[in-house]
Parts: structure tokens; sequence; C-alpha cells
């Protein structure tokens, strides 16, 4: 496919210097809240390709798979510099990983059959939900004295990993609350979740190459749904900032930043719920 002629160099150059922006915050937040960086990565991608001048139906498809794509590296140098501090339970990783994959295929297919317009509806109230939990922290909830046996975590995992991967998350932003609700303490949860976002990531952006295989009007240079311009522009940037974030993660309370990013995210979600009518 052609790049755009209203787009020049002058202009990629604008839009790699903004992409580069965004994969340091995502990477920031992913090693801080363990959320994979994808609920920044999705409405980023979004917004600089229209500044771009791409426009598709196809788009927020291609946000989505190169936000998944993106989240495998972060995945792996967050659960690594957690690990190294204790912070990742592997039992658990195993226990809900078994029904994460199940839930990565349905939430392959499922985004594959949505129309545009309808996934960035699903983004936005997704969005919108993952704000309010960010106020009301269920870490400081007990609902669960332990995580229940199997099936239990499985089927959340299932539920986790279709949701996820719709979106274009890692998980964090749900296996986080869901295992501080079952007594896991946060920092645990943070470290475990960072690994599940591997689990999630992987498997979803091969899908995502796999449904956006030969799909007209995307974004130049794109592999499937996953734009290999953007990936390499975000790439190295997340990775620089995700041991920032891991390191304020286990020495300060995050509690107001928690706040403040779930005002963002409302913000977000709203601009994308308008924006789609």
């Amino acid at each position: 496919m052609d790049i755009p002629g209203v787009f020049d160099i002058s202009g990629w150059g604008v839009m790699f210097f903004l992409l580069m922006g965004l994969g340091a915050v995502a990477g920031f937040l992913a090693g801080l809240l363990g959320i994979g960086g994808g609920i920044i990565l999705v409405p980023g991608f979004l917004f600089i390709f229209h500044m771009a001048g791409f426009e598709s139906a196809s788009l927020i498809h291609v946000c989505v798979g190169t936000s998944l794509a993106a989240i495998i590296p972060n995945s792996i140098m967050s659960a690594y510099s957690h690990w190294r501090r204790g912070g990742v339970d592997f039992s658990l990783v195993r226990d809900i990983g078994v029904g994460l994959v199940a839930g990565v295929a349905a939430g392959t297919m499922i985004a594959g059959y949505l129309p545009g317009a309808a996934l960035v509806l699903v983004f936005s109230c997704a969005l919108s939900v993952l704000a309010v939990m960010m106020v009301v922290n269920p870490a400081r909830n007990r609902f669960f004295p332990a995580l229940r046996a199997q099936p239990w975590p499985g089927l959340a995992g299932m539920g986790i990993g279709t949701i996820s991967t719709m979106i274009g998350i890692g998980g964090g932003s749900l296996s986080v609350p869901f295992m501080s609700l079952c007594g896991l303490p946060v920092h645990r949860a943070i470290g475990t979740s960072a690994a599940l976002g591997l689990v999630i990531a992987v498997p979803a952006a091969i899908g995502f190459v796999l449904i956006g295989w030969g799909m007209p009007d995307r974004p130049p240079f794109s592999l499937g749904y996953i734009n290999i311009p953007a990936w390499a522009a975000v790439l190295p940037s997340s990775l620089l900032f995700v041991r920032a974030g891991v390191r304020v993660a286990h020495g300060v309370s995050v509690r107001n930043m928690r706040r403040i990013f779930a005002l963002f995210l409302l913000v977000v979600a709203l601009k994308m719920w308008v924006g789609a009518f």
C-alpha cells in the first residue's frame, strides 16, 4: 500500500516522535500498575494515526493488534523485573493462564467479526469500567481469603483473556483487581499480572496477524493488523521506562496516581465514545 501523499517526510518524523513519547508513557505505566500499557497505546495509536491522515473502518483493529504486539516485550521486561524482587507467583500464572489461552482465542474471533465502530464502543465502555476500578481499588478489599481451586482461576482467566484481547491490553487492569480480591498482596498481584500479560499478548498478536491478513485500507507496512513502524517506534522508549515504573511501584504509594489516571481514562473513553458516532 502506498504512503498517503498528504503526509510528507517531516510529518512522518513528527509521527515517530509522538509514538516514542506514547511508548514511554505506556512503558512507565506497565511497570507501575502492571497494566501492560495497552489502555494507553490503543487510544494513542488511534489519535496519532488519525492525525497522520489514516482513516478506515479497520483502523481500530490495527491499533489493538499493534498494542498487543508492543505488550510482548513490555511484559517480558516488567515480569523479569518483578520476578527479581520476588513478585511473580508462577502457580497462579499456570492456573489462570490455562483459561487465558482459551479467552484469547475467543476474543480474537469476536474482534475479527466486529466492525470498527463497534470495537471502538467496546473499548470505550471497557475503559470506563477500568477507570472506576482504578478509583475503587479492589486491593483494599478481601472478598475471598484465598484464590479458589480450579475451575475458578481458569474461568476467570477465560474472561480476562477474552476482554483483554478484544481491547488490546495485557490483562493487568483486570487480573490485578481479581487477584487482589482473592487476598494476594498488591505488589505480588502486579508482578504476576505482568507475567500473565505475556500469556495473553503472544497468541493474541499472532491471531491479529492472521485475521488482518490481506484486509484492505490498513496503514502502510502493516503485517495483518499489526503496524510494524508504529510497533518499532514505541518499543525502545516503552522498554526503557518499564524499569522506572517498577522502581516507583516498589517504592511509593500509587493511590493518587491511580485516581489521576482514572480521570484520564474517563476523558479518553468519552472522546472515543463521541467519535464513534
